[in-house]
């Protein structure tokens, strides 16, 4: 059979700092070829076309015989992590205001706006007041103009949905943008929570559209005609039209990704398997061959959400993370992200000269400035914005260049003004990164070595509390900011294992901990490290685990292909979707089902269990074929939960679960 009469199939990960492809030979299950690309945030096109074109190149597969095409993305999970995504506005119905305080809603909402009206339900399905659709008219009035999208939150809404759906057509009808109902998400109560994961899906929607639009538009000028599916935090696929509602899902995508491909790259049934990207680690325990998933949903940025995702730790460690000198340092002790900068390195490729001419001046002053070595340009995303008084300055000393961030910023409310601008992605702010030390030390030599020694002597000569440099020169400073990232990484890792172990992984953060990691004590013998293997992930993975491995007391794999495993996941996993239909019993001897809008009626219990897993198992089916796949298995379990009462046995209310898995339809 020749190559080009194999079925391909295209795997793409779009990462903070690159974006990866590989094609996928699905007969014999293997990797054909392989290409990077660097991540183009203002325009995500030029990146996914580098790498899919040089991978294509590279493998001599005819775009036709492409039969799948699937994608995993950091975008949500960096967006999350650093503060940033689409202004959004809350819509709670049937909700006192203290209920904005309980489940991190309150931190989640930040600025955005609020819409509290009268309605919702009861435990039971049943409405306990009016819908008040003219006040939400009203508000909507007031704040359309300023959000890209739309939460929904309505009490009790997975037990009766007719509330926010009501809500949901309403602002379709009045604004035209996006709408995310809380049911949709999640089948869980707790309101507060799943309002949370609503109003971040609001947030993403943009996001992911621009993304999953890019995606398709590069594939039809590429001749490739095959469907797209797109990884969610849980390692599953589902269809790209599937996820555009549910862009929160997507929420640790990359990460899953990464464990799925890892798993394909080196089988081992008890390992620790850690992700480092540009701009953050992603950490997750494999135990007899299973990882974990989060029990209580996964948390990002702060935000715990009702998504179902692989139990990982993320941290915002990366090659690609901003160093900064710690507020009041003895020395150079340095804190390590967790917002992502480019690397000077590598905009000097773009920026050389204006780069270097600024660096060397800087240099031959004779006393430090407060943001020597930092640029600042902005991005697509600039015009039009709505700013204030310092952010106007700040943006009009920039205008269309790159500049040194002294040369726009003068005073300390333009300083916050920078970085506001910066956190709303607007401005792009360039400051020396790992990867600029990695270059530096030689470890690297991806991009411009020269700017990056530049930027270390400038960084070397900052002073700490005593008025002292923090360093003798450049490459001292360089080996620093390494060791500070193998330490942060240390820690991290090591709190994943104690979680995984039932234990607090708190404790890493210990000075107990601490002693045994920096080898401190003299009386005493402290050792702490992993019992099993470490599996280095990410394109920065070989310049850094080995140290980490070597501190911990392990042994280190990064696979060959370790740089794409996102890529690789992505390709290789298998669409898996779930249903969890209710039943409760608002009296001794009546069982409500709650299935759509209007719960059913049931006066016998094994009826109600019936038509809880009919129901479950229809919904499933429905949502597998748009999820993308018509060859998978259903497997439904009934639970239940029943008191005691007097002697009695009473049925407080059961769960039929069902969920479909299978491998994604082929073109």
């Amino acid at each position: 059979m020749g190559t080009n009469d194999r079925c391909y199939a295209l795997g793409i990960d779009t990462g903070g700092t690159y974006t990866d492809a590989v094609v996928y030979d699905e007969a014999e299950r293997e990797i054909v070829a392989k290409a990077k690309a660097p991540t183009t945030h203002d325009d995500l096109a030029i990146g996914i076309r580098g790498s899919i074109e040089t991978a294509l190149g590279a493998s001599a597969v005819d775009p036709a015989a492409i039969q799948m095409v699937a994608l995993s993305t950091t975008l949500a999970t960096n967006a999350l992590v650093e503060g940033t995504g689409r202004p959004a506005a809350l819509v709670t119905v049937g909700f006192e205001a203290g209920a904005l305080d309980r489940g991190g809603l309150r931190d989640a909402i930040g600025s955005d706006a609020i819409i509290q009206v009268a309605g919702g339900h009861n435990s039971h399905g049943e409405p306990v007041a009016e819908l008040d659709l003219d006040a939400l008219s009203s508000a909507l009035d007031e704040i359309a103009d300023d959000v890209d999208a739309f939460a929904i939150i309505a009490q009790f809404a997975t037990r009766n949905a007719d509330h926010e759906l009501a809500v949901r057509d309403l602002i379709r009808e009045r604004t035209g943008k996006p709408v995310t109902c809380s049911h949709v998400l999640s089948a869980s109560l707790g309101g507060p929570k799943r309002g949370v994961t609503a109003l971040l899906n609001a947030r993403l929607i943009p996001m992911i559209d621009d993304l999953v639009a890019t995606s398709d538009r590069i594939l039809t000028e590429l001749r490739i005609d095959a469907p797209m599916m797109i990884v969610r935090g849980n390692g599953s696929l589902v269809s790209a039209d599937f996820v555009k509602e549910r862009p929160v899902e997507t929420i640790l995508s990359g990460p899953a990704a990464s464990l799925v491909g890892a798993a394909h790259l080196a089988v081992a049934d008890d390992v620790v398997i850690s992700d480092i990207g540009g701009t953050t680690t992603d950490i997750a325990v494999v135990r007899d061959g299973v990882p974990a998933f989060g029990e209580d949903g996964a948390v990002v940025g702060g935000h715990r959400t009702m998504i179902e995702a692989v139990m990982m730790r993320t941290h915002g460690l990366g090659g690609d993370s901003e160093i900064q000198l710690k507020d009041r340092a003895a020395g150079c002790d340095l804190e390590v992200g967790p917002r992502r900068v480019v690397p000077l390195s590598l905009m000097a490729e773009t920026h050389g000269d204006v780069l270097r001419i600024a660096l060397e001046r800087q240099l031959n002053e004779a006393i430090p400035g407060a943001f020597d070595g930092m640029f600042i340009q902005q991005t697509a995303r600039a015009t039009d914005a709505t700013l204030d008084r310092n952010e106007g300055h700040v943006m009009d000393r920039v205008g269309d260049h790159v500049v040194p961030v002294g040369a726009a910023v003068g005073t300390a409310l333009q300083d916050r003004a920078m970085r506001r601008l910066v956190g709303r992605g607007l401005l792009r702010l360039c400051a020396f990164t790992p990867t600029d030390a990695s270059h530096v030390l030689g470890d690297q030599t991806t991009h411009d070595p020269t700017v990056a020694r530049l930027g270390a002597e400038l960084f070397a000569r900052r002073r700490d509390r005593y008025g002292n440099n923090i360093a003798e020169d450049g490459e001292k400073f360089s080996r620093v900011v390494t060791a500070t990232l193998v330490r942060r990484s240390a820690e991290a890792l090591l709190a994943a294992a104690l979680d995984r172990d039932g234990l607090d992984g708190a404790l890493a953060a210990g000075p107990l901990v601490a002693a045994a990691l920096d080898r401190t004590t003299m009386s005493s013998r402290v050792d702490i490290g992993l019992s099993v293997p470490l599996v280095g992930l990410g394109a920065p993975a070989a310049t850094y685990y080995p140290a980490i491995g070597e501190l911990l007391g392990t042994q280190v794999t990064v696979p060959a292909d370790a740089d794409v495993a996102n890529a690789i996941g992505a390709v290789v996993a298998n669409v898996r979707v779930r249903y969890e239909v209710l039943v409760t019993a608002p009296r001794r001897g009546v069982y409500r089902v709650h299935v759509g809008t209007e719960p059913e009626t049931k006066w016998e219990r094994p009826e109600a269990q019936a038509r809880a897993c009919e129901a479950a198992e229809a919904a499933v089916r429905e949502k597998a074929l748009a999820a993308g796949t018509t060859d998978f298995e259903i497997e439904t379990e009934w639970t239940e939960n029943v008191i005691d009462v007097d002697g009695r046995p009473m049925f407080v209310e059961g769960r039929a679960v069902a969920i479909a898995s299978g491998r994604p339809d082929l073109g």
